[in-house]
């Protein structure tokens, strides 16, 4: 089952153009979006969720269209986007307590399994969480509605490496099932290297590739700078490809 389909989507702005990217996420896998500030990453991710209009193309998310039936996809989709704060003297169970009023599918146990696997306190407020507990936070607050698509910006921006791995671990057990999927940008390879299944690389606002990561890093071992040379890591090719260190 198809989760999203994007088809030929293209936003143009005067200074930069998203263009003509199409891709699939299937039910039972994990998609990692890579590619430099600027090529494009949060540009795709905001049109997917209609946060901006595009200007040519079609998406479907859980087989449902974009435009006309938004209501019903977002009740099944979690999403974590970087930039989002709240009132930095609201407690988190405040924050809660209206944001599960969207979702008639809310989840309290998930969402307090969530909360205590992250030590969260509910009797925080917003000003006296580190960057990194923010992101848990919208993360436990994504994972707790039943969704079957999840779209996230970064999400383990701000972690620090041991939060990190067990958030890819949750990815794992989120779509062992076949059931759910998920697409998440991120600039960390090694997380694209313990988690993804697919990786789609965008520059300069266009579609480089889009594959199994396998075939993936198959389809760049050209880059070698002599025959002779071991198999590049996804790592190595991003930093051939891009000319930076992609990892950090």
């Amino acid at each position: 089952m198809e989760l999203l389909t994007v088809d030929k989507v293209t936003k143009n702005y005067p200074s930069f153009t998203l263009a003509d990217i199409s891709l699939q996420i299937a039910a039972g896998s994990i998609v990692g979006l890579i590619g430099t500030n600027g090529a494009g990453k949060t540009t795709l991710l905001k049109a997917i969720l209609n946060l901006i209009p595009i200007d040519q193309g079609n998406i479907a998310l859980l087989g449902k269209d974009q435009l006309t039936q938004e209501i019903a996809w977002k009740q099944q989709t979690g999403v974590v986007l970087g930039g989002v704060d709240y009132y930095q003297e609201k407690k988190l169970k405040v924050i809660t307590a209206t944001t599960k009023r969207f979702y008639p599918n809310w989840q309290e146990d998930t969402y307090q399994k969530y909360m205590r696997l992250f030590g969260l306190n509910p009797e925080k407020k917003v000003k006296e969480l580190s960057a990194g507990m923010k992101v848990k936070y919208n993360i436990a607050l994504a994972l707790s509605h039943q969704a079957k698509l999840f779209i996230f910006d970064e999400p383990t921006s701000g972690l620090d490496p041991v939060s990190r791995d067990d958030l890819l671990v949750i990815f794992k057990q989120l779509t062992a099932d076949g059931s759910r999927g998920i697409l998440f940008s991120t600039h960390i390879t090694s997380d694209l290297e313990k988690s993804a299944d697919w990786i789609v690389y965008l520059k300069e606002g266009k579609l480089i590739q889009a594959a199994e990561k396998a075939e993936f890093i198959a389809s760049f071992q050209y880059l070698k700078e002599t025959p002779k040379e071991a198999d590049l890591s996804l790592e190595e090719i991003m930093v051939r490809m891009e000319g930076k260190h992609y990892d950090f």
